[in-house]
């Protein structure tokens, strides 16, 4: 295996060289001069975040929100020079860990974290982030009201977090004081805050990808105001606290966020953020991405929120300075199959229905949707170019990326499941109608009827296909969801572990079709104790091979972000994993 292993790293190696930013869209604050302070950047766009709660944020647009009023103890750069976000900074942390200067210890398993001084809460009165609140912040992560999707990187990583996570599981998830009397009487074996400025974790075993583990979301800080509430709760969503450069002073669910500035928050104690713009106003509710570009370019707006820029819109503006087209080397859109639906005699169930489905889809139609090829490449593979454990493949050739409908349909009759008709619920904002519509219409040709179903209420992850309940109850069969890794770089289990690992499956888990192979459970923990990230790979790319052999989905489009910016936006620096630039970095002229 070690010897396959090394093939398989040129993509690893490639990954800062070959992933740079393409397009135009202007630079950081050097290309536009001094930064001004001041104003009201205003942000359009369709959907309210699935999860709030950092603990269980898990969407691109969370990613950008949080990073404005929740600090980790490590964060990732803004850049538009893609290998400039790939290493690990420290955040809260006064420094990165190592071997050298004695905060890693000799067999890797012992991490000693100190907390850099003056950074804040913004409670009333203010007052410092401790250890315990980064303790808090690792306890909320298995909460049952709304569990992290993330917590299997977690459990399968730090010493006790399992146990810790099974107990928790049993608690009611309706009643805040009995989820925080959970928090108070049990601990994680390996989390532990030695004093107020020193926090310890003690690992399973030696993990290289540690430092981007606590550089995600999920482990922000958490004041102990939170135990109050039900986690991503109505109320507590009202009673966010910050400790970054904003903070979400009014929240409208679904209608609006209007951030202003934090007054606890200092720049001396934050390596990451800058902050500029006095107040940010996230305005909800508009699914049409065509009127949000409109309303940019005439300077109603400044930003889109979740949405990039409208494919027809794309060939004009090329040679626009606030036109960019930004690497987020993704599996996005993927379709996803329920093998828990009993909608049609149980037939996604069956390997060799999924495996003829494979042919039926036209890429080349997908990708002239979204842009065309400068935007989006085929994807065939579950690992995208530029992620590890990547190797290219095609398991499923059909000629000229266009779909092969008459082998689905030889294939499909020897499943004896002629006729089925599949639930397919798609979300509303950006192209994804016409993404949903083009699928049905080649599944269609193979014989398969469709149901689409509009998901208007924002609740396409969090509720629709993230529930288990509801997909045991053939509420949907087949879906395109999206996914962008939460880290690159050393990033393999940042896309198998999250999608694939069947042990993790339940509520808000992001192995939506509630796929478990033992085989591939095996590999991904071959992965986690793999002694590097060149072994590793090996490990992610075999994984890989078998969900594609098992027909667990179907990757559309590696596909690239296209972003706009108003004339009056500069310091436009990108965020990657959360697709969009960095609000804090941003100022208005």
């Amino acid at each position: 295996m070690a010897r396959e292993v090394v093939k398989l790293t040129a993509g690893i190696a490639g990954l800062a060289v070959g992933l740079a930013a393409c397009g135009g869209g202007g630079d950081g604050a050097s290309a536009d001069g001094p930064p001004r302070d001041g104003d009201t950047l205003r942000i359009v766009g369709s959907s309210d975040v699935e999860h709030l709660d950092t603990a269980s944020v898990a969407s691109v647009g969370g990613y950008g929100l949080v990073r404005t009023f929740a600090r980790t103890l490590f964060a990732t750069r803004a850049s538009n020079d893609f290998a400039e976000t790939v290493p690990v900074q420290a955040d809260v942390a006064a420094r990165l860990p190592s071997k050298e200067n004695g905060d890693v210890s000799k067999d890797g398993r012992t991490y000693t974290i100190r907390l850099r001084d003056g950074v804040m809460w913004n409670a009333s009165p203010p007052r410092p982030v401790t250890a315990q609140d980064f303790v808090r912040g690792f306890q909320r992560l298995c909460n049952p009201a709304s569990p992290s999707a993330g917590k299997g990187y977690y459990i399968s990583t730090i010493k006790g977090m399992d146990g810790f996570c099974r107990g928790f599981g049993a608690v009611d998830g309706k009643d805040a004081a009995a989820m925080a009397g959970y928090q108070r009487a049990h601990g994680i074996d390996g989390v532990r805050a030695k004093d107020d400025r020193t926090l310890v974790f003690r690992l399973k075993r030696p993990a290289s990808d540690f430092l981007n583990l606590l550089s995600l979301p999920f482990t922000a800080a958490a004041p102990r105001e939170y135990d109050a509430y039900v986690p991503d709760s109505p109320e507590l969503r009202r009673h966010m606290i910050s400790d970054g450069p904003y903070q979400i002073a009014e929240y409208r669910p679904g209608i609006s966020y209007l951030l202003t500035r934090d007054p606890a928050w200092r720049q001396d104690t934050d390596p990451i953020r800058e902050r500029h713009v006095e107040r940010i106003q996230i305005t909800l509710g508009q699914d049409s991405p065509e009127t949000v570009q409109q309303q940019i370019e005439q300077g109603a707006a400044d930003l889109a929120w979740d949405q990039p820029v409208p494919t027809a819109a794309i060939p004009r503006l090329r040679d626009d300075p606030r036109f960019a087209i930004r690497e987020t080397p993704s599996n996005s859109p993927y379709l996803v199959f329920n093998l828990h639906s009993p909608n049609n005699g149980g037939a996604l169930g069956d390997r060799a229905v999924r495996q003829a489905l494979e042919y039926a889809i036209d890429r080349s139609a997908l990708i002239k949707i979204v842009g065309g090829p400068s935007v989006a490449q085929p994807l065939h593979t579950v690992i995208p170019p530029g992620n590890s454990g990547y190797a290219a493949a095609d398991p499923y050739p059909t000629p000229n990326e266009s779909g092969d409908p008459g082998k689905c349909r030889q294939l499909l009759a020897k499943t004896g499941h002629r006729k089925i008709t599949l639930k397919f619920p798609y979300r509303t904002n950006s192209v994804h109608k016409l993404i949903a519509q083009s699928i049905a219409e080649n599944l269609s040709s193979c014989g398969v009827k469709t149901e689409l179903t509009a998901d208007t209420g924002g609740s396409f992850y969090s509720d629709t296909i993230a529930t288990p309940a509801r997909a045991r109850e053939g509420q949907w069969d087949i879906a395109a969801p999206g996914w962008t890794p939460d880290w690159y770089g050393n990033n393999g289990r940042s896309i198998i572990q999250p999608l694939f690992d069947g042990r993790s499956y339940g509520p808000n888990s992001t192995d939506y079709g509630g796929y478990d192979n033992p085989q591939v459970n095996a590999l991904i923990d071959g992965a986690l104790t793999a002694p590097d990230a060149a072994h590793a790979a090996g490990y992610w790319h075999q994984a890989d091979q078998l969900i594609m052999a098992d027909a667990a989905i179907v990757p559309l489009l590696d596909r690239a972000h296209t972003i706009f910016r108003s004339s009056r936006v500069h310091g436009a620096v990108f965020v990657p994993t959360a697709a969009g630039y960095d609000y804090t970095r941003l100022w208005l002229s």
